[in-house]
Parts: C-alpha cells; sequence; structure tokens
C-alpha cells in the first residue's frame, strides 16, 4: 500500500502508523470519507480551543501520516522539486491533484468505469467494444493517475523511490506498452486499498477520539465570594476555556454537560457516569463533598463543582496523553521492523534488478513486453513490498485503545508484550485485595500501663490518651491505618497533642517528639511516641525481654490476632490498636480466574503480620502468602521471584508504600485513584477504577493481542512470499500483483482490529467465539429476511 519497498527511511515512517494518534488523523478532505489530508495546501487552523497541542503534534508527524506524499507545506524541497511544483501550480496540475487524491467517491467512479471496460468485449459488438471502452478507460485513468503522477515526479527528485513511485511507474509502464486498461486498475485497487486502511488505522484509535470528544471545551465559571450556599440560577456565570480554570473556582454544571474538570460537589446532588473514564455504564449518586472526576456526565440536576485540579491536571487529560503516548511507544516487533527494514529494502533493490538483468540470460526472458524481465522485475518489487508487514503492529494500538475505553492504562505496545510472558501475579494486601478502609475496633493496653502490683490501669484516660497521640501523629497521612485512626477520632473529646518532631520510616511506623499532652489544667512533660508494626515497636525496647514481653501480651490479646494490629509506644507505654478490613467484592471471583483460565502463579506480599495476612489469603483464593515484609523486602522478593521464574512478574497494588516493588516488576499494575505520584509514574498499568477486576481482562487481551500480532506476521510474509514467486514467474499480471498484495494487507488490517473484540483466555475460546459471531451473524440476516418476506403491504 503505502509502505515503500525501496527506501528504509520511508518504510520507518509506513511502520509507525498504528501508533499514530488519532488527533493526526481527524482532519480530511470533507468531500470523501474517509480520505487523505491535502498534501499540497497548508493545514487549516483548528477553530476548537485547547487544541494547539494537537495541531503542532500533525505539523510535526506531519510525514507519518501521509503514507509517502511528503509535499506538505512543512516539508523542506530541494531546487528540482520546487520547480516542479512552481509548475504543478502554475498549470493547475497541484489543485487537480488534491482534489482527486485518494477521494473516496472519485475513486469508486473509476473502479465502476473500469470494469465497465473490462466487460466491453463480451457484452458489445466487436466494432464498437474497443472505442467504447477506450473511452471509458479515458474517463477512468485521470481520477487515479493525475495525483499519482504528481506525487512520484515529487518523490523521485528527493531520491525516494517508495511504493507510490513503484505503482506510478508500473501503471504508466504498462500504458506505453499498450496495456492501459491494466495500469488504471492497478491504480484504481491501490488507491481503494489505500483508503481502507486509512480506515481501519483510524478504528484502533476511535476510544481515543471519544475522550476527547467527552469534554467540554469551555466552562461556566461561577462568582461566589464567600463559601455559602446559594440559588444557582440566581448566579451569573462566565463562560471560559477550560484551561483557564484555575484550583479553587467554581463552575456550573448542568443536566446533560460533563464536569471539565476535576473537583467536588459544592451545591447540589445529581447522578454522573463515569462510562468514557473507567468503562463502568453504572450511574453514580453524588453529592455535597463527593469528589468527580473530569470528563463525567451530569445526568441530571444542576451541579456546583469547586475544582481541585487545573486542566493540565485533570483526570481527562492525563487519560487522553498517556493513552496517546501509550500508541505512539512502540512495542519490539515495530522497533525490531524499523532495524530491518533498510536491509530488506536493499534485498528487494538487489533482487529486482537480478531478475530483471540476469532473467534473459538465463531464462531467455525478454527485457520488454507483460512476460519480460522488466515487467517481471516490477511485480516483485510491488509484490515484496513489507506494506502487510508494517500493519501487523496495528493491533498493539487497538489494544491500547481497547483498555482505555475498559478504564486500563497502558504505558505503550510494549508493555502488553511483557503482560502476555509474565507467569506470576503478585499482589499487595491492604487496599488491593482489601478495601483499605480500615475501621478501628478496639484500642487495648497491653504493656506498662499497670500500677505495681495491681492489674488496674495507672491512668483511667489512657486509651482517650493514646487515641489522641496516635490522631495527631496520623494527622494528614494517606496510610489506611492513619486515616483509621483519624476517622475514629472524629468527634471525640480529646486532649490536645502537639507534635514538636516527625519522622515517617516507610514500611515500619512513625516516631515524633510530643511537647506535651494537656487535659484541663494538668500537664505532662514532653514525651516520645512511636506507632507502627508490632515487629517494629518490640525492636525500639532497650531489652530482650521487654521486647519478648510485649510479644507475649500482643498474643494474648483479648480480642484475638484476626484483627490488623498496629502499636504505639509513649514513654514505654505500649497499647494496641485493633483494625478490621475485608476483602474487596468480586475478589475471589478475580483469583480464580488468573489461577484457572490464566494458569498464573499467585502470591501475596504484605506487611501484615501473618495471621491477617493467612485470613485474607484464605478468603480469596491464595495459597501463597509472604507476611510481615518491609518495602525493602517487597523489593527483593520481586525480583528474586523474577529472576528464579524467567518469564517474569506481575505486581499489583494500590501504590501507597510499594513503590520499589511496582519499579521492579516486570510490569506495575496500581490503582490509580489511590496511588501517589510516585507509583503512578513507575507504573506501566494504571486502574481508573478502584478495584483489580479489570486485571484478567488486562491480561487476557495481552494475551490476545500478542497472538493476533503473530498471526499477522505470518499472514503478511505468506502474501509476500506467494505473490512474489508468481511475479517471478510471470504467471502474475501486474492489476493481480497490486489486488494479491493489498487483499494481504487489508487482511492483515482486518485481523488487527479483532484486538476491538472481548478477549480470550486460548485459541480455542478465540475460534469458538468467532463462530459463534458468525453464526450470530447469519441467524440476524435470516431473521430481518424472514420478517422481511413477512410484511404485508397496507391496504389504501
Amino acid at each position: 500500500m503505502s509502505c515503500p519497498s525501496n527506501s528504509a527511511a520511508l518504510f520507518s515512517l509506513r511502520s509507525s502508523l498504528p501508533n499514530t494518534p488519532v488527533s493526526s488523523l481527524l482532519w480530511r478532505n470533507p468531500r470523501s470519507s474517509p480520505s487523505q489530508p491535502f498534501l499540497l495546501l497548508p493545514h487549516p487552523p483548528r477553530a476548537a480551543a485547547g487544541c494547539n497541542a494537537n495541531n503542532d503534534h500533525d505539523r510535526k508527524h506531519g510525514v507519518d501520516h501521509h503514507h509517502g506524499h511528503d509535499h506538505t507545506g512543512e516539508f523542506e524541497y530541494n531546487g528540482v522539486q520546487k520547480a516542479i511544483l512552481r509548475f504543478a501550480k502554475a498549470v493547475g496540475w497541484a489543485d487537480l491533484a488534491d482534489l482527486l487524491r485518494e477521494h473516496f467517491q472519485l475513486c469508486c467512479c473509476s473502479m465502476v468505469l473500469l470494469l465497465l471496460a473490462v466487460a466491453c468485449p463480451y457484452v458489445l459488438p466487436s466494432r464498437a467494444a474497443k472505442s467504447v471502452q477506450n473511452a471509458f478507460i479515458c474517463m477512468a485513468f485521470p481520477l487515479v493517475g493525475v495525483s499519482a503522477a504528481l506525487d512520484a515526479v515529487l518523490n523521485v527528485p528527493a531520491g525516494k523511490i517508495n511504493i507510490h513511485v513503484l505503482m506510478a511507474f508500473a501503471a504508466f509502464a504498462s500504458v506505453f506498452m499498450g496495456n492501459s486498461l491494466e495500469g488504471a486498475l492497478l491504480l484504481a485497487m491501490f488507491n481503494l486499498a489505500h483508503i481502507a486502511e486509512e480506515y481501519f488505522t483510524s478504528r484502533s484509535n476511535v476510544d481515543v477520539k471519544e475522550l476527547k470528544d467527552s469534554h467540554p471545551d469551555f466552562a461556566l465559571k461561577l462568582e461566589v465570594g464567600d463559601d455559602s450556599v446559594q440559588q444557582p440560577f440566581k448566579l451569573e456565570y462566565q463562560k471560559i476555556p477550560v484551561h483557564q480554570l484555575e484550583v479553587g473556582s467554581y463552575i456550573l454544571v448542568r443536566a446533560g454537560e460533563a464536569v471539565p474538570v476535576d473537583g467536588e460537589v459544592f451545591q447540589g446532588a445529581s447522578t454522573i457516569i463515569n462510562e468514557h473514564l473507567t468503562g463502568e455504564s453504572k450511574p453514580v449518586d453524588i453529592k455535597v463533598g463527593d469528589a468527580v472526576p473530569g470528563g463525567a456526565r451530569n445526568l441530571e440536576g444542576m451541579l456546583i463543582v469547586k475544582t481541585t485540579k487545573t486542566w493540565e491536571n485533570s483526570t481527562l487529560n492525563k487519560i487522553v496523553q498517556l493513552t496517546e503516548e501509550g500508541q505512539l511507544n512502540k512495542p519490539k516487533l515495530q522497533r525490531w521492523l524499523d532495524e530491518f527494514s533498510d536491509q530488506y529494502s536493499k534485498v528487494v533493490i538487489a533482487l529486482s534488478l537480478v531478475v530483471a538483468l540476469i532473467g534473459p540470460l538465463i531464462f531467455k526472458w525478454p527485457f520488454m513486453g507483460t512476460s519480460g524481465s522488466i515487467y517481471r522485475a516490477l511485480g516483485l518489487m510491488v509484490a515484496a513490498s513489507p506494506c502487510a508487514l508494517a500493519v501487523a503492529p496495528l493491533a498493539y494500538a487497538t489494544a491500547v485503545s481497547s483498555c482505555a475505553s475498559k478504564g486500563i492504562l497502558l504505558k505503550g505496545g510494549r508493555v502488553l508484550d511483557a503482560v502476555a510472558a509474565c507467569q506470576i501475579v503478585a499482589f499487595d494486601k491492604t487496599g488491593t485485595l482489601t478495601t483499605g478502609k480500615l475501621m478501628c475496633k478496639a484500642i487495648e493496653p497491653i504493656h506498662g500501663h499497670w500500677a505495681q502490683d495491681n492489674r488496674a490501669c495507672c491512668n483511667p484516660d489512657c486509651e482517650i490518651e493514646a487515641l489522641a497521640v496516635a490522631a495527631a501523629m496520623e494527622r494528614g497521612t494517606t496510610h489506611p491505618i492513619g486515616r483509621a485512626v483519624v476517622d475514629h477520632s472524629v468527634g471525640k473529646v480529646l486532649p490536645n497533642v502537639s507534635v514538636e518532631s516527625f519522622e515517617s520510616l516507610p514500611g515500619r511506623g512513625l516516631s515524633a517528639t510530643l511537647s506535651g499532652i494537656k487535659s484541663g489544667n494538668e500537664s505532662h512533660q514532653h514525651l516520645d511516641a512511636s506507632l507502627g508494626s508490632v515487629e517494629y515497636i518490640a525492636s525500639l525496647c532497650k531489652s530482650t525481654s521487654d521486647s519478648d514481653k510485649i510479644k507475649e501480651a500482643v498474643k494474648a490479646s483479648l480480642y484475638g490476632s484476626n484483627f490488623v494490629q498496629a502499636a504505639l509506644t509513649v514513654n514505654d507505654k505500649v497499647t494496641l490498636f485493633h483494625f478490621e478490613d475485608e476483602p474487596r467484592p468480586g475478589v475471589a471471583d478475580v483469583v480464580s480466574t488468573l489461577r484457572d483460565k490464566g494458569k498464573l502463579q499467585l502470591m501475596m506480599l504484605t506487611g501484615d503480620h501473618e495471621t491477617s495476612a493467612c485470613r485474607v489469603a484464605k478468603a480469596v483464593g491464595i495459597s501463597e502468602v509472604y507476611s510481615s515484609l518491609k518495602p525493602e523486602d517487597k523489593l527483593n522478593h520481586v525480583k528474586k521471584s523474577s529472576r528464579d521464574t524467567g518469564g517474569g512478574l506481575i505486581m499489583v497494588g494500590d501504590g501507597i508504600n510499594d513503590a520499589p516493588a511496582l519499579a521492579a516488576a516486570t510490569v506495575g499494575i496500581v490503582l490509580a485513584q489511590r496511588a501517589s505520584a510516585t507509583a503512578v509514574a513507575v507504573a506501566d498499568v494504571l486502574l481508573l477504577q478502584d478495584n483489580i477486576s479489570s486485571v484478567p481482562f488486562c491480561i487476557a487481551k495481552a494475551r490476545q493481542t500478542t497472538l493476533l500480532v503473530k498471526q499477522s506476521v505470518m499472514l503478511a510474509l505468506s502474501c509476500i512470499i506467494f505473490a512474489s514467486l508468481l511475479s517471478v514467474l510471470g504467471t502474475l499480471p501486474l492489476w493481480l500483483t497490486v489486488l494479491l498484495h493489498e487483499g494481504g494487507t487489508l487482511l492483515v488490517c482486518l485481523n488487527s482490529i479483532r484486538a476491538l473484540n472481548e478477549p480470550t483466555w486460548s485459541w480455542r475460546e478465540d475460534m469458538l467465539s468467532l463462530f459463534d459471531g458468525i453464526r450470530c451473524m447469519i441467524t440476524r440476516l435470516v431473521e430481518k429476511m424472514r420478517f422481511g418476506s413477512n410484511v404485508v403491504p397496507s391496504a389504501v
């Protein structure tokens, strides 16, 4: 189709097409659908606000999207090209070429005229057949030949002997050799196949376009002086571009409109839908204080939203950016094709020259004619053009787009290869397999609280003071235990605690110096406090005996060991906090799917103590559990497991305290809603839904995509080898060579967009799904035909 067979540079450009963002495919010739952008004229300005970045992208990568037509307004011409272009513009050739270039309707008209020309000798008298046939050819050839000729004439002086030049040369050579019908058919089929490929390529990016279309270009900014509730219909608003919104602005979102940027509901209640963001079509009820992401659509009512992010940092903009960057991030196969292109082009040129020059000497072929060596060499160059091979990676871009529609953001097609190769999935526990919304169930003094020779506590308010100290130390934290402590302190009358110094020890806990605990008129001295895991608190003891006493007291706790536990020590007094955490709904199904259908090894890596970890693991169905792990222990375990298996490891976490393990894993999957900025940066896959239900889909999609790419490569190579051999043997005319070549490319495109289908876990399931789809399509067709035959015309 459009990839060069004789130019390594242009092959590289052509092979990058599958990862072209949809923004560069939006502006097209309005008289055709789909069509190629005008190439001789500058791109028109974009009217939509906020599209400057995309426009710049188009100008930068315009050559990639034009498939060999490099004469854009931004292209640097040499002297010969400038002279040709001036002449073409002066005589109107350039304008006419822009009008006719790959115009879908005109290409169809040309093909119809040529098919009529083919039929003329069989349906008309011999005297009239030739004249009518020539008339049809004369009408059809300019529709596809004018632009092809100009493209070839402009490319040759630049030294770019690409597929367009070869097609034009073969077509006009056929005319001079007395077979103008064959030359016209060659160009018409080539243009139609090229348009079809453009369509399939744009299909792979349709979800990115939907994401872009789902956000408004403008926002209705309100003037709210004091954070007081007011009637929305009494407020005046100003319509401003979304990129001008600042954090803390108040915006009005009416029924049916999309929320421009991330924010929280300041006034009103409504129902929203996040289908474009998370793939979930279920409506969500929101009220005052609830967070609402940018791009969510308000289904009913009127909302006043207080913005919490600018447009650059909003959820929807990040999704679009990551998806487009992911489609531009070339997978391993495509990088190999780029490196392979130079050698491949040289080999094809050398083989074509051998056929043209050596063929007559060895096989006694004539030089000219439809059976001559030059004709066979042209057929070889057309057949061996690696267009079908170049579009084989199209499945990667299609899969990235498909995952984005499900709320799964992949950082490039290479991630799909890595996910498909992994044999182990490791899960973090808190916030990943469990809800992460811990609830404080009890506060229990366990060491150092008892008066001498008495089991009574030395301070009746020690539990209240412990909660006050813990809440002061955890204020502002994002850790699930810290949030649970702060939530438990809300609404309670607690002593005032002042924190002078503070230190966070990831994976262990916190330590702080308190300026005093003041309760009424009573004041205490400075205190040293530490809060964290039982192991961390026990390690702070000055003697081994005290450490053992604390551990024994924990084991003898009145509340047992089924809860998540954290310990607080204040001047040698140890208090135990008990938290309850439940597995997420549906996690057991996710685990069983990965184990039974995915045939994956599953494990849990957690910093919680063994009893709590085993309780959750048993509930969700994971048998391999590693507990009491510090962040560095998780990191080392991930490295060891990846090294031992050789196939790689997927780490699934909530992005809190597990960023090192996510970075070290072959593939890191993170829950984006609660993850830290570091975890988002190092992860390879971001889950926009706040659960892991989409992990099986992601892994199955990766396996499906790699299988489709392998199929496409085999199909492409088969078409190239088959067409090349038949062309050299002289059994294929040029037009049929083009038909076979372009047909193979279209088959590869059709196979690639199957990545939009629901993934399966094996090729057997894939084939059954394909047959079911064909059966359903036939059933619907039969029902329509039956329904149409049963329609009785009504009486007048």
